[in-house]
């Protein structure tokens, strides 16, 4: 069988060619001569700039799908990935047999980051001018629920259409979607493409979207956890971590949180690398990375020491405030204005616990050898590896204990519901 050939592009620059081999289901890349010329690195740690084939089959096949780990960053989670498997079974396609290379392409240039794939594979129809919020929050139910199938009505098809513009992108397993906002957020336009004059780069995390088995653990945020992420927000400024402009969309009972994108700087892309990507460590093992290899990544990327002290912040704020979604597709890297690789704002940051739970029982990555059950003697073992930060890092966990305890009054300011909100305040950790 012949491969299958991606070419891919950053910054309008050529920068090498991806084969897929469908019998091996594996992928070799290869740098174009120009790149290798231009010092630019997209993935120092595994694919350093070399007149190299780059294959790694040892990769496990359910998160890097046979694709070098960088370009696997690039292909859709499981929201977006069950919106094209949604939109494959509306033409009668059998989704399986679309590979890894096949949703590269059909990404294209409209993926999280800056790497851009070709030929694009169509998708049949344009972004819309504008969008339309309930029918995007329903039809996202719908994939949810499996029902978004090829006898849809009309105007689910309509809305799958627009789906397919907004939700395909962005990581992870929960709804959201890529938008473009106005000053006012009285207009919601696809983020997938430049934002005209007026309009930012918004992600949306849709609000009230509720899983079919609420027991799953995957998909689906119950009604008024928009509210919590937001509240989560707000400590974690309060205690200097770095995030984007964190905001809710209003929308009848709903309140979606909406976050501003770091990967772009106007309409220009920022390359994006998550610590998955970057290091090879599988954000589908629970503890098979640690915090104190997060901060020796930071010193192989020759990251300051501001990002160090950051890493240390987002840590203690996850532990005392029960963030157990801290996998490595939750932390990333970015590369700046002057290729320098930098540790990129924290995402992702809420209440995430559940006990009983294969994925959030525990926290997914581990610290000095242990999952739970933390003590200050644990937090300041990784300070040596900062070097000088005994003091700084006491009263960095202080701070952070002070700040989380007021967590009741961060929720009763935002209208996080009485339920979720003592459910939180019954297991943060604030006796370290």
């Amino acid at each position: 069988m012949v491969a299958q050939v991606a070419r891919i592009e950053l910054f309008g620059q050529w920068v090498g060619a991806l084969a897929y081999d469908a019998t091996s289901r594996v992928a070799t890349f290869e740098y174009a001569p120009d790149w290798l010329d231009s010092g630019i690195e997209i993935a120092p740690l595994h694919m350093p700039l070399a007149k190299s084939k780059y294959r790694f089959p040892a990769l496990p096949e359910p998160t890097f799908k046979g694709l070098p780990a960088v370009f696997a960053d690039s292909l859709p989670d499981d929201f977006g990935n069950a919106v094209i498997n949604a939109w494959l079974a509306s033409r009668g396609q059998d989704p399986s047999a679309f590979s890894a290379i096949d949703r590269l392409l059909y990404t294209g240039s409209r993926g999280m980051g800056a790497l851009e794939y070709s030929p694009v594979i169509n998708r049949d129809s344009h972004a819309p001018e504008q969008l339309d919020l309930e029918s995007l929050i329903n039809m996202a139910q719908r994939v949810i629920d499996n029902r978004a199938r090829i006898d849809a009505p009309a105007d689910g098809e309509h809305g799958l259409s627009d789906l397919l513009h907004v939700g395909t992108s962005a990581g992870g397993a929960r709804s959201k979607a890529v938008v473009a906002l106005n000053s006012d957020r009285s207009r919601i336009r696809s983020g997938q493409l430049n934002a005209p004059a007026g309009f930012e780069h918004y992600l949306i995390k849709f609000d009230g979207v509720s899983e079919l088995h609420h027991n799953s653990e995957l998909w689906g945020d119950p009604l008024g956890y928009g509210l919590m992420e937001y509240a989560y927000s707000l400590m974690a400024k309060d205690l200097g971590i770095n995030m984007m402009p964190c905001e809710l969309l209003h929308d009848g009972p709903r309140a979606h949180f909406l976050t501003k994108r770091f990967d772009r700087i106007g309409n220009q892309k920022v390359h994006v690398l998550t610590l998955c990507a970057m290091e090879h460590a599988d954000y589908k093992q629970p503890g098979g990375f640690s915090y104190e290899q997060l901060l020796t990544t930071a010193r192989k990327l020759r990251l300051p020491r501001a990002d160090a002290e950051q890493i240390f912040k987002r840590m203690v704020f996850n532990i005392v405030a029960r963030n157990h979604d801290d996998h490595t597709k939750n932390t990333a890297f970015l590369l700046d204005a002057n290729n320098q690789w930098r540790l990129a704002p924290a995402y992702d940051i809420a209440y995430s616990y559940k006990p009983g739970s294969a994925w959030v029982d525990q926290h997914q990555m581990s610290l000095n050898g242990k999952r739970d059950n933390f003590t200050r003697a644990d937090l300041m073992s990784i300070s040596k590896l900062i070097g000088n930060f005994d003091k700084r890092a006491h009263d960095i966990i202080d701070h952070t204990l002070e700040v989380v305890s007021q967590w009741p009054t961060y929720a009763s300011n935002v209208g996080v519901f009485d339920n979720l909100k003592q459910t939180v305040n019954d297991n943060l950790r604030l006796k370290i």
